[in-house]
């Protein structure tokens, strides 16, 4: 029922920022969890941060925690994910999804925009 679509990715060298967007349609945005994951050819779909749809309340992975800000603007329909002091290792494309809840576990989420593409150069 939720249409995801991300954008905002690109090139940045190293230490910079990017700031994604993910767009949703469909019925009832605000009452869905919202996540952020990362692929990379050849490796595991991993979760990067989530956002509750009651509270905002937000959670982060590890390796992004205190670079990288989750955020909702339920009125925009939209979600972002602000990177800064971006790293090579961030390289990936990022995948923005819909869930019952917040979740690090990708099959928590039914719903999956198509990906955006972020490198970052060394």
């Amino acid at each position: 029922q939720v249409q995801l679509v991300e954008s905002g990715g690109g090139l940045v060298q190293a230490g910079g920022s990017l700031r994604l967007s993910c767009a949703a349609s469909g019925r009832t945005f605000s009452s869905y969890a919202m996540g952020w994951f990362r692929q990379a050819p050849g490796k595991e779909r991993e979760f990067v941060a989530s956002v509750g749809w009651r509270d905002g309340s937000t959670f982060y992975a590890d390796s992004v925690e205190g670079r990288f800000t989750i955020s909702r603007d339920n009125a925009k329909n939209t979600v972002y994910l602000q990177m800064n002091s971006l790293k090579p290792e961030d390289t990936a494309a990022y995948y923005c999804a819909a869930g019952w809840a917040p979740s690090a576990r990708p099959y928590e989420y039914h719903a999956w925009g198509q990906g955006t593409q972020v490198t970052v150069s060394s």
